[in-house]
């Protein structure tokens, strides 16, 4: 966000959205936040590969100019979780040493001004190395966890935090033709400093020439994102177990999958009872090769 800039209208826009939803989260003051997210080959890799993890321990690693180092997580709430969720008939994996990236980081900053200012349980959900389940799964975890979540004399807030339609430069293991490139997607958990700024300034060139209109990347979807939005909105929620993921990829993008952590998130909320939708904004930025959107939402009663 800090390294490709939209035109400075969009990034206005953008701008209030943020203010608003700090001052929702201001207002409500969390004492817990439930964090899905993504991860973009920097914490998870193919030598194992979980659909769904639970950290009770993360630290973030600072890509992209986000915050870098430990999250506060608690680890108690974390474990206990991770119980209450298998014993939903869940499955779902632990990490005590979760890597996470700017998917979990980013909100963090965004919302609170740092990664260490409110205890965090981080949920790590697969978005971007195939195959991948149904995103009906992704629903049944965040139904799981907000069952869970209301047994607990909290506050709690619970983030979904990913691109919509969006088609970035992320190298796919069915297509990698080096052997380079799938050690990477293997295990490159500890890449060096200089490997990891070339990799940044790939995918910041990606977002300049896609902003420019002469990339080959796959065009966003406004119209997709609106009926995603529309579903969250209404509370279909089961709706999204018919969205297959072929087309999911075709009607979004490879990543557009960053949408599991949404619909985690609302499932979540879902489970405690009806909820209403209390802002929506949406915005296609090029200069992000991404469909931003951002959403607040709290129990109709």
């Amino acid at each position: 966000m800090e390294h490709s800039r939209p035109p400075s209208d969009v990034r206005a826009k953008v701008d209030s959205a943020l203010d608003g939803a700090r001052d929702f989260v201001r207002a409500y003051d969390p004492e817990l936040v439930v964090l899905f997210g993504p991860d973009h080959y920097n914490g998870f890799f193919y030598d194992m590969m979980p659909p769904f993890c639970i950290g009770a321990g993360a630290e973030a690693v600072g890509d992209f100019g986000t915050s870098g180092g430990k999250l506060p997580v608690d680890r108690d709430t974390a474990r206990w979780l991770v119980a209450e969720v298998l014993g939903q008939d869940v499955d779902v994996t632990m990490s005590e040493r979760m890597i996470v990236d700017h998917g979990f980081a980013q909100p963090l900053d965004l919302l609170f001004g740092g990664i260490d200012r409110v205890p965090v349980v981080p949920v790590f959900i697969n978005a971007v190395a195939e195959p991948l389940g149904p995103a009906g799964r992704a629903r049944r975890l965040g139904e799981a966890i907000g069952g869970a979540l209301a047994e607990l004399d909290q506050r709690v807030l619970v983030i979904g935090s990913g691109g919509l339609s969006h088609d970035p430069p992320v190298p796919r293991m069915a297509e990698a033709e080096s052997p380079e490139v799938i050690a990477r997607l293997i295990d490159n958990r500890n890449p060096s400093p200089q490997e990891r700024a070339a990799r940044e300034a790939r995918v910041i060139a990606a977002a300049h020439t896609f902003a420019a209109g002469t990339s080959q990347l796959q065009p966003l979807n406004p119209a997709w994102d609106a009926a995603f939005l529309d579903v969250l909105e209404l509370g279909t929620l089961t709706d999204f177990d018919t969205w297959t993921n072929d087309w999911f990829v075709e009607q979004g993008g490879h990543s557009a999958h960053e949408v599991r952590t949404w619909i985690a998130a609302y499932a979540a909320l879902a489970a405690q009872g009806p909820y209403r939708m209390t802002s929506r904004f949406y915005e296609p930025v090029e200069a992000w090769i991404a469909g931003f959107a951002l959403t607040t939402a709290e129990p109709a009663a």
